[in-house]
């Protein structure tokens, strides 16, 4: 019974040693180039071909459903909106946790099989400092990056159907925008990519770091991150969004 409430405080133990790790010296320039580099390598190409159905969706749902309200001068409000503040940081946060966080899980589930991690200590390396936090931090970067870019691709993808597909006009699709979109828009999508990448980041390393019972234990350490990561980063989306609509004024209201 108390199992679930063990693994929480460890795994919550592990997070504030990991953040702690981050401000650290000396940092880990090289480790984190390199993961950076591998973590945007494997979900740019992802991410992108996923946004684009994703704009679409919105935008011939949301289309079809203002129509019928008679509100078809607001569908690229509506449109840019969803992708902008809700879908392009939900796309990056699975994209970051289905392809880097399970490669981050495989491999420090690896090194702890093998014992790498135990030698490590043993020599007096400390593994957060020198192998996760450095992961962390390039989770971090990248989905930020990569959000900015699912957002850019989402919004074209969707312009080009609500234009096209449902006839509307280009005029009226960017200029509804400019009436009900602001800055902390942009700057909320952000804010939750940062944090989705570092719970993807975080869940992955503790994970891996955790995993027993030979390659079959780090196959189910990877199944068990990617699960976890993805009902976390539902519940703080759902957290994120509702303190935004609380302290920032929409335009509008």
């Amino acid at each position: 019974m108390t199992a679930p409430l063990r693994q929480s405080g460890l795994f919550f133990a592990f997070c504030l040693d990991a953040l702690r790790g981050l401000g650290r010296r000396p940092f880990q320039v090289r480790e984190f180039l390199q993961q950076a580099w591998f973590v945007s390598s494997v979900s740019i190409l992802p991410a992108a071909l996923v946004s684009v159905p994703f704009g679409a969706v919105i935008a011939l749902q949301l289309g079809s459903l203002v129509r019928q309200l008679g509100a078809q001068s607001f569908t690229g409000a509506a449109s840019v909106l969803a992708v902008v503040r809700e879908a392009g940081p939900i796309v990056t946060a699975l994209i970051i946790a289905g392809a880097g966080g399970s490669a981050i899980c495989a491999d420090l589930g690896a090194r702890k099989i093998r014992e790498e991690l135990d030698a490590m200590e043993v020599l007096g390396i400390d593994p957060l400092h020198r192998l996760v936090a450095p992961r962390i931090a390039a989770t971090m970067l990248v989905a930020v990056l990569l959000n900015g870019l699912v957002s850019v691709v989402g919004v074209s993808g969707g312009y080009f159907f609500n234009v096209v597909m449902q006839g509307g006009t280009p005029g009226a699709y960017l200029a509804s925008f400019q009436a009900l979109g602001q800055l902390p828009d942009l700057v909320v999508g952000e804010i939750k990519a940062l944090c989705f990448g570092a719970v993807a980041a975080l869940v992955a390393s503790y994970k891996g770091m955790t995993a027993r019972g030979g390659p079959k234990g780090v196959g189910d350490a990877v199944n068990h991150s990617v699960v976890i990561t993805f009902m976390l980063l539902f519940a703080l989306n759902f957290v994120i969004t509702a303190v935004y609509f609380q302290i920032v004024p929409q335009k509008g209201s």
